[in-house]
């Protein structure tokens, strides 16, 4: 990838940032500003569920899904975020040592 590429979404990324804070503010109707809170995290989970279950375009089921469920698991029992992470590469660690 080109630095003239960096930049360019260095630069979009600023501005999609900076577009929030300018609109985020204006935004009166409380079911629209319910909704658009609800886009980042809808989006980490999209990239997080594909990043585990996709390997080029296949879909796969291996140690990286022991992890995400451990993680899920300690989300929900309100474990401190430094503990859900190390539990869930711990989980992943014993899933690859034992299935290969």
């Amino acid at each position: 990838m080109s630095w003239a590429a960096i930049l360019v979404l260095a630069a979009g990324a600023y501005g999609f940032k900076l577009a929030g804070e300018l609109v985020g503010n204006r935004i009166e109707h409380p079911l629209l500003r319910r909704s658009i809170s609800l886009i980042p995290p809808a989006l980490f989970w999209a990239l997080s569920t594909l990043q585990t279950f996709e390997r080029d375009t296949d879909l796969v089921f291996d140690a990286r899904v022991a992890g995400l469920v451990v993680a899920l698991f300690a989300t929900w029992r309100k474990v401190p975020f430094i503990g859900v992470i190390v539990l869930a590469m711990a989980a992943t660690a014993v899933a690859r040592l034992t299935f290969g």
